[in-house]
């Protein structure tokens, strides 16, 4: 099947004349955006801090998963990897570094729908832009996010990057993509992007073989538009093991690389989505509606070292083998009015759909800690217990979004939204030992709540190319708590989260244009946020945090020294702690309220120097300052702060180009991500790769 798509693919790119593709533009104030009000508005309109990433810079720095994406995004960090595997990525935006406190979209669809964002399977070929929005979702997206919103936007039907790119890099690691526009069929437009990678790690049994296939149609249908879009990832992963936090510090006992999963570890996902979408003009405006559905099929198998790292031949890790479906769908139908002052109206309903059952059967399994010997599979081990899970979700409401322009230099957005949540979930223990000990939970929650947002923006000086616009908001946010699908019995529910915040910035343009600059602050109160805790019995779980206070300060400049050379420069400082949390660690309560959340720096920074020439030589630079941080919310674990470099240089001539380009190049390993499954263990940054690319264009 997976050897099938690749093909299908290629023979479908076959038929395909050479053609050009529309370039986005990507830098300067004026530059439009969908993400933050769903209809194009130029950023500098828009009341909220919205960072652009064009298609054509993230195949300068060779960008090709979130992490690197969004390097040059000031405040920001995803490093790869976490529970979901090496595909995979935690996002942490304003401080806060929670793998589900933000919205992922692509192309219009919240990834992941009423669940958790579908990381692995992102597909950056054929990429047009990426829009970062920080802060909590529009009232367009509902219950979904807190702290910001990643939108990846591949170029629509018919248009396409036009590549082909063949790519050889560290440990056996490969890749390859193709990128094209189709030839029309009558009145449809269509564009294919079809790409495969196998990548290789340190740790030798961490590995990532991957293939995914996007086709998107458009043609016009009546008086209106139909797409439609069907994507395919086929995700295949061996994942590494965490490294056990021991007191202060990450423990000494096991080597940086070794890998203590089952012999049968892996986290497969094949993930079926197609979207269909349908717009046209009425006399009351434009009326767009959208329906989305994907299913995912899941295998996730490996273990975890117990954290008294004991290596006297008894049990000293926990396995779990996992069978999970998910299925996600998304439905919205909305009206946008255009009034002949410039003010616009949009007024909607839409709904998120989620349906997620799982098993798994776990046990428990003895590993030398030097490493050096394979771990028994799964299949051979006693079955210690049996958890199932059935969630079901709706996230449905109603929205209405004004924005309106009371004089030209002004610009006023207002929204609120009826939230209307449902979730129920059913839980079934099955002990290996005692049958007495089974049990079985059902759980449900409701919830109606009001949402909403408000801002205002106002060009404060503008000469020439020259401009300073000044704005500000309020959000009030609500989403229902995520489900990490752990491999534990945890029947309830949790909590809603919800937070309210406040923004205020300025952006604009200096020296003719040359300089693009962005500044703001933000504040927000936050309750209920979920965090990894450590039960009595020393499993881990997950809880409600009492509340969280979230604060900073941005910057974000970009300068352009010449026509081909920019310089990117941002920093952030975040502030971003608990103010009323009690942690029960093993039933030890310990008062944390006052300390910093864990894994939040203080600091972040990044540099980066791009020279793109549309022939010759060409070069990017991008460096990346991580501050001080702390491993736990007692804050007794400090880890200290890190710089990583990433480069590429090539050389173009004709259609060709050739390149070589490297990630983490001063190979530093800090603690990057925390597992909700391992007791106190930490995934680390992937270590040093080297690639050679040869790409085409069939422009």
């Amino acid at each position: 099947m997976r050897a099938s798509v690749v093909v299908a693919g290629a023979l479908l790119a076959a038929l395909a004349p050479f053609s050009v593709a529309a370039q986005p533009d990507s830098s300067g104030i004026e530059t439009v955006e969908v993400t933050a009000t769903r209809l194009p508005e130029p950023v500098g309109d828009v009341p909220a801090d919205v960072s652009l990433v064009g298609g054509e810079e993230l195949l300068a720095r060779q960008a090709r998963d979130l992490g690197t994406a969004l390097a040059l995004v000031p405040g920001v960090e995803a490093p790869a990897g976490g529970d979901a595997g090496p595909s995979s990525a935690v996002p942490s935006l304003w401080g806060l570094h929670e793998f589900d406190a933000f919205l992922l979209v692509v192309d219009g669809v919240p990834w992941g729908g009423a669940f958790n964002p579908a990381i692995p399977s992102l597909d950056f070929n054929s990429v047009e832009r990426l829009e970062v929005l920080k802060g909590a979702a529009p009232v367009i997206y509902g219950a979904t996010s807190f702290v910001g919103v990643i939108q990846l936007l591949h170029y629509p039907a018919g248009q396409s990057s036009n590549l082909l790119q063949a790519s050889y890099g560290s440990r056996g690691s490969w890749r390859a993509a193709l990128a094209t526009s189709l030839p029309d069929w009558d009145d449809v437009r269509q564009s294919v992007a079809v790409d495969a990678e196998q990548l290789g790690f340190a740790d030798h049994r961490e590995s990532v073989n991957d293939e995914h296939l996007l086709y998107r149609a458009q043609m016009q249908a009546g008086a209106g538009t139909l797409h439609f879009d069907a994507d395919v990832s086929l995700v295949h992963d061996v994942p590494p093991s965490p490294i056990v936090r021991v007191g202060d510090a990450l423990t000494d006992l096991t080597p940086i690389n070794a890998n203590y999963n089952p012999a049968n570890a892996k986290i497969d996902e094949n993930r079926y989505h197609g979207t269909i979408g349908y717009s046209q003009p009425t006399p009351w405006g434009e009326w767009e509606t959208m329906l989305s559905f994907a299913h995912s099929d899941i295998r996730d198998v490996r273990g975890f070292l117990r954290s008294d790292l004991t290596d006297n031949g008894s049990e000293n890790a926990d396995s779990q083998d996992q069978h999970r479906q998910v299925q996600d769908g998304y439905f919205d139908t909305h009206l946008s009015h255009k009034f002949a002052d410039g003010a616009e109206l949009i007024v909607g309903a839409d709904l998120l759909f989620g349906l997620g059952r799982q098993r798994s059967i776990n046990g428990a399994y003895y590993v030398p800690l030097s490493g050096r010997v394979l771990a028994p599979p799964t299949t051979v081990l006693h079955v210690d217990e049996v958890n199932t899970i059935r969630d079901s979700r709706l996230f449905g409401g109603e929205y209405a979004e004004f924005d309106w322009r009371p004089a030209p230099r002004w610009d006023v957005v207002a929204g609120l939204r009826l939230n209307e949540t449902a979730e129920a979930k059913d839980s079934v223990h099955i002990d290996g030992f005692d049958p007495t000990a089974d049990e079985a939970a059902s759980e449900d929650q409701t919830k109606t709540r009001l949402s909403g947002t408000i801002g205002a923006s106002v060009q404060a000086w503008k000469d020439g190319g020259n401009e300073a616009v000044l704005y500000a908001d309020y959000r009030n946010a609500f989403k229902p708590a995520a489900i990490d699908f752990g491999p534990d019995y945890t029947p309830g529910v949790l909590n809603p989260e919800t937070a309210k915040s406040y923004e205020a910035g300025v952006k604009g343009a200096l020296a003719e244009g040359r300089l693009s600059y962005g500044v703001e602050a933000f504040l927000m109160d936050f309750s209920n946020l979920v965090v990894a805790e450590t039960a009595a019995n020393g499993e881990p779980m997950l809880v409600n945090a009492g509340g969280e206070r979230l604060k900073g300060v941005e910057l974000e400049t970009r300068y352009a020294l010449a026509p081909d050379l920019s310089l990117a420069a941002n920093v952030a400082w975040h502030d971003a702690r608990f103010t009323n949390f009690i942690v029960d660690e093993g039933g030890t309560p310990t008062d944390v309220s006052g300390n910093q959340l864990t894994l939040s720096p203080h600091i972040l920074a990044s540099v980066g120097l791009l020279y793109t020439p549309p022939s010759g030589v060409h070069a990017t630079l991008t460096a990346n300052y991580v501050g001080r941080r702390y491993l736990d919310e007692e804050n007794e674990a400090p880890t200290p702060s890190y710089v990583t470099l990433d480069a590429a240089v090539g050389y173009k001539f004709g259609r060709c180009d050739v390149s070589v380009s490297g990630t983490n190049l001063t190979d530093r390993r800090p603690p990057v991500t925390q597992s909700e499954f391992g007791d106190g263990s930490f995934y680390l940054l992937p270590a040093r790769t080297v690639w050679v690319q040869l790409q085409y264009s069939l422009q």
